[in-house]
């Protein structure tokens, strides 16, 4: 028995959930977004609640279960608050600019490093040390913060590179006479 997949999802007010046999779509103040439940799981909207419950003689239904209330709960907060990921620069001469939609960053390499993130997701640099990744999609939001990171991961001896906000790096111990 799945805990999370036994919650009720309460639908908040301004957020319209439409669900056409498997597929579930939510619109909000910020935005829409649709999921297509798996087999596995069935899903009953009334009164305002989707409550999501699992197949008897599915293989995989209690695996299913959890993530498929999860991934729903996250399209409802999306569209209502939406979600944010904060990046940091560190290191002498790193630096990120927001220019048009997209990114230029110098992070130590011979060229400047230009993203352009995908539909839905808005970059910001209120300081040149900071990167904001905001969108209403969480796992795009995720994903974007990720690849801006994997250009320049933080290194372990003085901890250059590009980290999120609050992200612990292990300091190694350099060489000794």
């Amino acid at each position: 028995m799945s805990r999370i997949g036994k919650k009720p999802i309460a639908v908040p007010a301004g957020v319209t959930l439409t669900q056409k046999g498997q597929s579930i779509s939510v619109k909000g103040p910020k935005g829409e977004l649709s999921f297509v439940l798996p087999d596995a799981v069935v899903g009953e909207f009334k009164d305002n609640e989707l409550t999501i419950t699992d197949v008897e003689g599915v293989k995989n239904a209690s695996a299913m279960w959890g993530m498929a209330r999860t991934m729903v709960s996250n399209m409802i907060e999306g569209v209502t608050k939406g979600y944010s990921k904060a990046l940091e620069l560190r290191g002498v001469g790193y630096r990120a600019q927001a220019q048009g939609t997209g990114l230029t960053m110098q992070l130590g390499y011979s060229h400047d490093i230009n993203y352009t993130p995908p539909a839905g997701i808005t970059i910001e640099a209120p300081k040149p040390t900071s990167v904001i990744v905001s969108g209403i999609n969480k796992q795009q939001v995720g994903q974007v913060a990720a690849e801006i990171r994997a250009f320049r991961k933080p290194e372990p001896y003085k901890g250059k590179g590009v980290r999120y906000v609050g992200e612990y790096v292990r300091q190694k111990e350099g060489k000794k006479k």
